[in-house]
């Protein structure tokens, strides 16, 4: 205790030194962990709202056209600067965020001759928010670790409009002097969970969009045995919300689509069949069966060789309001449900 000279006693606060790093090589940082630059490559769908995120939350955003300038345009009356390529964006940002369709595009954008690492100081940190393989993360990790680059893999699920929000679930995979340093960043874009090393953030990104592919063809199957038999399908949903077989597909993401009649929009059917097949390519490697995610990818290819590929994927009804003997209904297809 010490003493003032009004006589008042006051407490005196003694800090316990910080803990000493030695013995945790991994709690040293390799490289500044502020970020303030942010580069962006991929302004699609959901790029362009991640991107006006990043500058809403104060970031300094860079960005490169990928294939249309509409969306930089955009951004740049928001205060998006431009570079020319990824390259560029690698040498004057402190991040760099990818959000393209494939790993092709992704091995495009960070190995080409304009790629991210040909312009990568070390010390960058590259985070990529497509949906590709993990064993497909993995490698670029591998590859940007090489040459002093971080990684981390941070698909999103929740579609444009939590986009725009800023309110996206997003899994990451990462080491977790990666996460710290990305953690900011992806904060102004949604909610993070930091979900394992490399290639986890991908993992789980792939169980969601194997459990959304095959409840989706369980409610088209399920909603169309009810029409077909008479039933009132607004009845069968109210009934539904409070039985086991309630989902989120059916309480909210059906109403906005096929039950209003809107296949137009949503998330591309294509997208979906291309997550499917990375799935299965990650499965192939753990020697795991998955039998009903490789029928419902032949399901969705079915419907995307029938020109299906760029409606959401609850175009899949088409495939049970179409069968043969049923000519009399196949001319309801793309209008609300029970107007036939």
């Amino acid at each position: 205790m010490g003493r003032l000279t009004d006589g008042v006693t006051a407490a005196v606060i003694v800090e316990a030194p910080s803990p000493r790093l030695e013995g945790y090589p991994e709690a040293a940082p390799k490289w500044p962990l502020v970020i303030a630059r942010v580069g962006f490559v991929g302004l699609g769908a959901m790029g362009e709202p991640m991107a006006r995120s990043l500058r809403r939350a104060g970031f300094a955003v860079t960005a490169s056209a990928h294939r249309r300038r509409e969306a930089l345009e955009r951004l740049r009356a928001d205060g998006v600067s431009e570079a020319n390529d990824p390259a560029e964006l690698a040498a004057g940002n402190d991040a760099v965020i990818l959000c393209v369709p494939d790993a092709p595009q992704v091995d495009d954008a960070v190995f080409g001759p304009r790629g991210v690492l040909a312009g990568a100081n070390r010390g960058l940190l590259v985070i990529d928010m497509s949906t590709i393989s993990p064993v497909a993360s993995r490698r670029v990790a591998e590859r940007l670790a090489e040459n002093g680059v971080e990684f981390v893999d941070a698909p999103v699920s929740g579609g444009p409009a939590r986009a725009a929000e800023g309110t996206l679930t997003i899994m990451v995979g990462a080491s977790p002097q990666a996460f710290r340093r990305a953690e900011p960043v992806l904060r102004a874009m949604g909610n993070s969970h930091h979900l394992g090393p490399v290639g986890m953030g991908e993992t789980v990104k792939l169980v969601n969009q194997i459990i959304i592919a095959n409840v989706m063809i369980a409610n088209a199957e399920g909603l169309l045995f009810a029409q077909r038999a008479g039933a009132d399908l607004g009845a069968v949903r109210a009934v539904l919300a409070s039985a086991t077989a309630s989902n989120y597909l059916l309480a909210e993401w059906l109403p906005k689509t096929w039950l209003a009649g809107k296949l137009e929009g949503g998330f591309a059917l294509d997208l979906l069949r291309k997550d499917l097949a990375a799935a299965l390519d990650a499965a192939r490697t753990l020697d795991y069966p998955m039998p009903a995610t490789g029928l419902a990818y032949q399901l969705y290819t079915i419907r995307s060789a029938k020109g299906d590929g760029a409606l959401d994927y609850s175009a899949i009804v088409k495939s049970y309001e179409r069968n043969p003997g049923d000519e009399a209904r196949a001319d309801t297809v793309g209008q609300k449900p029970g107007l036939q």
